[in-house]
């Protein structure tokens, strides 16, 4: 045994390996895994072996054992896993127009143990026809400049190989952002903005922010602007008269208005132009309008007031001629102007010329103002307060001295009549030419003037050319008088922010506001809002413009931000159903209508306006379609007229006539005027104020015995006619007494038994049968003679109490004190088969 191998030995702790003794005599042996062996695990063992031979028989004690080997195993690689990438997915945000040498760069790794299969040795991306590549170190680059226009976003898969070329077990993904060249300006805001009609203030841009790309931004001013310019007289005022106008800014009264909606009162403007609506007029250079006689004093005092919107361009024509607002001039002969409004040269020129009798020294005759605004096409507010010899203009309510005064002597008393007009002067023209008188030719020396004519014609657009005199209008009134309804608001002043500076201009169209902090300044501008305080706004667009002026730290060249342009769009309002109700048929006796009171024509007139408003909705689970019916609610809002017109032909002021007291209008605050052709209540007021005036309209005639019905129409409105009401028709009917002759003929008839008795008993057939000495046909005479006459007799009968129980009703609905008849007249008896009865009945059923 001691020439023999018997074992070999390990040293070592868990070693996955045994040596195993192959051949003991030549002592050739095996080493093996006992288990399994994983290069991931570990790549590599180092231990020592020793052999022990056989010479000291079984027991191993006494073996000898040989020297000490050392064994080193390295363990091969099998490549069993595949890369896996680092991150899920990639992201990366470019700018557009450049080329990047790496967009960002993806990474792979695997878990084999070898350098061989657990490097990776490439990627590639599998999306195709995509601007991008990517190299063997994962760098993703473009190869051609992008474009934020043709394409904000790309997304590609990518994948990878170890050096066995093992692929990756999953593709990953890469998101690339195009993001546009960082152009200063603003942003996140709607270029549409709706404005619902009643829903207060509403933010324009509430998410707004400007981009500066970093720029070296100190300070910042922004400029909102409203433009409305577009719409009647510059922006969405009242559209109300300009009479009712005053009145709501409490101005004093008096006022002429010389460019009033054409009407039978007031024809003069009825052959002018109309730009937009019935109170604006257009003035061509081919048209003007004579004031009659008498709507304006000859003479006006030392105090008063020139009110008028103009809307004006610089004047046509190379040569630029005067052009006329209002002229008041000779009406023949001397061609003189007493006073005068024009525009020449952009200038406004008001012409003030006292008689001699008023003064008879040297005194200021003409006074100009240069105002920009007088040809730039634009809605103004001009008002011409004069306190002789100071005139002061005042122009969308601030205040403008005038430049040059040109004095001159008074004019020459003299018995020639003038002429008040617009839009042009009426004037004769020099004519030194030859002119035809007859058979003759007379030749006309300079200096005279030939047949007067309009001449100097305005270009432009009129409204509310009012004059007031003797009376000078205050700043408050003024200032009433031009503001407008709609227009720029900030939300919230309070929370601005420090460091905000802001100005409003008088009309709030325009917000002007100034910081030096960025973030600030975007608080700031997400506050401002559009508000409109109408009832019944225009509806139609009010473009916006929001420009800004930057400021930087030391640069001569700052950023500059594009002007934002947007639109408010205000939705159309809900209209209003104005309805008049009341009691449209009546009976009167005559002596009612001739009394001192007449008839009252109203005395129960409602007037209700109404807006249609979608039902709520119901459970569409329930009915499966949407509901489609309308519920109707009341609403206030007030009136500015109702016209009361006679129907039939104009009253006859002979005998008959229209009536109310001023105390009740004046107790409404509202005003009338009376015709022949009827009654017109005039004036902003609620529709209760108008409901008691129209209560107390009475209609009186003096001579009621011809008259057998009267019928009116009523029509009322608000904003001058652009929601009007329906036609409200009444007819009034006479109920005439009866003479005593006719009542004692018709007594006589109705107390004959034989004729009464045919009507209440059936007996009559029997006694005519008796009868055998009439003859048969006399007999069917009779009969049907005698069912005539009782039938017209209870027709008659009929109708005449029919009519007092309307009378009866309506008195009770008037609830009038006095009486100027007796129940008693009804219970008369009268004879039906006279004819003018029979129609008197007729036309009061």
């Amino acid at each position: 045994f001691a020439g023999e191998i018997c074992a070999f030995k390990i040293h070592g702790q868990e070693l996955p390996f045994e040596a195993v003794v192959l051949n003991k005599t030549s002592g050739e042996g095996r080493l093996r895994a006992k288990s399994p062996i994983d290069c991931e695990l570990q790549k590599e063992y180092t231990f020592i072996i020793q052999a022990y031979d056989c010479g000291a028989g079984p027991r191993e004690t006494a073996w000898k054992k040989s020297h000490k080997a050392v064994v080193h195993i390295q363990v091969k690689d099998v490549n069993e896993f595949a890369p896996t990438f680092k991150e899920p997915a990639y992201k990366a945000v470019v700018t557009e127009g450049k080329i990047y040498d790496s967009i960002l760069q993806v990474e792979a790794v695997d878990e084999d143990c070898s350098p061989q299969y657990s490097q990776i040795c490439n990627y590639e991306i599998v999306t195709t026809d995509v601007p991008f590549a990517i190299d063997r170190n994962g760098n993703i680059r473009n190869t051609e400049k992008l474009s934020y226009d043709k394409q904000h976003q790309y997304e590609i898969l990518v994948t990878a190989y170890d050096c066995g070329q093992k692929p990756a077990a999953q593709d990953t993904l890469v998101q690339v952002d195009v993001k546009p060249v960082c152009k200063p300006g603003w942003q996140d805001w709607a270029k549409r903005i709706e404005y619902q009609p009643g829903s207060g203030s509403l933010p324009l841009f509430p998410s707004i922010h400007l981009e500066t790309c970093d720029g070296p931004v100190s300070s910042i001013q922004i400029t909102t602007e409203l433009q409305t310019n577009y719409i009647g007289k510059g922006c969405d005022r009242e559209t109300y008269s300009e009479k009712s106008l005053q009145k709501l800014c409490g101005a004093s009264s008096g006022i002429i208005d010389l460019l009033p909606s054409p009407s039978a009162a007031t024809n003069w403007t009825a052959g002018l132009l109309v730009d937009s609506s019935e109170m604006i007029f257009k003035f061509d250079g081919k048209q003007g309008a004579k004031i009659p006689d008498g709507i304006v004093p000859k003479n006006l005092t030392d105090q008063f007031t020139i009110t008028m919107w103009m809307k004006h361009g610089p004047s046509p024509g190379v040569r630029a001629e005067k052009e006329t607002i209002l002229c008041n001039s000779d009406k023949t002969e001397m061609n003189r102007h007493h006073y005068a409004l024009y525009v020449h040269n952009c200038r406004l020129v008001f012409l003030l010329r006292k008689d001699f009798d008023q003064a008879d020294t040297f005194r200021p005759a003409e006074f100009h103002w240069k105002l920009d605004q007088i040809c730039d096409k634009e809605w103004h507010y001009y008002v011409i307060n004069v306190e002789f010899p100071v005139v002061t203009l005042y122009m969308d309510g601030a205040t403008y001295e005038p430049y040059l005064v040109t004095n001159d002597w008074p004019i020459h008393p003299s018995h020639i009549a003038m002429q008040l007009t617009v839009g042009a002067c009426w004037q004769g023209v020099p004519n030194r030419s030859l002119e035809k008188v007859g058979n003759n030719s007379t030749l006309i020396a300079g200096g005279e003037v030939t047949k007067p004519r309009f001449a100097q014609f305005f270009h432009g657009s009129l409204a509310s050319l009012t004059i007031r005199p003797g009376k000078m209008e205050s700043q408050k009134v003024i200032s009433c008088l031009q503001a407008c309804k709609e227009g720029l608001d900030i939300n919230s002043l309070e929370s601005l922010g420090q460091g905000i500076k802001y100005h409003f201009n008088p009309s709030q169209s325009v917000l002007v506001m100034e910081g030096d902090d960025i973030g600030n300044i975007n608080r700031a501008l997400q506050k401002v809002s559009y508000i409109n305080s109408r009832q019944f706004p225009t509806a139609g667009v009010r473009r916006l413009k929001v420009s800004s002026k930057v400021q930087c730290f030391g640069e001569d060249v700052c950023i500059s931000i594009p002007d934002l342009d947007a639109y408010v769009m205000v939705l159309q309002a809900i209209e209003p159903r104005i309805t008049l109700q009341g009691t449209d048929h009546f009976w009167r006796p005559a002596t009612q209508f001739a009394s001192a009171r007449g008839v009252i024509l109203f005395p129960d007139i409602k007037i209700v306006s109404t807006f249609a408003k979608p039902e709520a909705p119901r459970d569409l689970k329930t009915t499966g379609t949407a509901p489609k019916s309308t519920v109707l609610e009341e609403m206030l809002h007030n009136l500015d007229f109702c016209d009361i017109l006679v129907l039939g032909g104009d009253l006859d002021p002979r005998h008959e006539c229209l009536e109310l007291n001023h105390s009740e209008l004046h107790q409404q605050h509202l005003d009338a005027t009376n015709s022949t052709a009827g009654y017109s209540i005039y004036g902003v007021g609620s529709m209760s104020r108008y409901e008691q005036v129209l209560h107390h309209v009475r209609y009186r005639n003096w001579h009621p015995a011809s008259l057998e019905t009267r019928r009116f129409r009523i029509k009322c409105s608000e904003l001058n006619g652009r929601y009007t009401s329906n036609e409200f028709n009444l007819e009034v009917s006479v109920l005439h007494e009866v003479g005593v002759s006719d009542k004692e003929h018709v007594n006589h008839l109705i107390v004959q038994p034989p004729f009464l008795q045919s009507v209440h008993h059936p007996e009559p057939r029997s006694s005519i049968r008796h009868s055998s000495v009439v003859p048969s046909i006399a007999t069917v005479v009779i009969i049907i003679s005698v069912c005539m006459l009782v039938f017209v007799v209870a027709m008659g009968v009929y109708r005449v109490r029919i009519a007092h129980q309307h009378f009866t009703q309506e008195t009770e609905a008037a609830k009038e004190a006095e009486m100027d008849w007796d129940d008693s007249a009804l219970t008369i008896t009268v004879n039906p088969m006279e004819v003018n009865l029979t129609q008197g009945l007729g036309s009061s059923g």
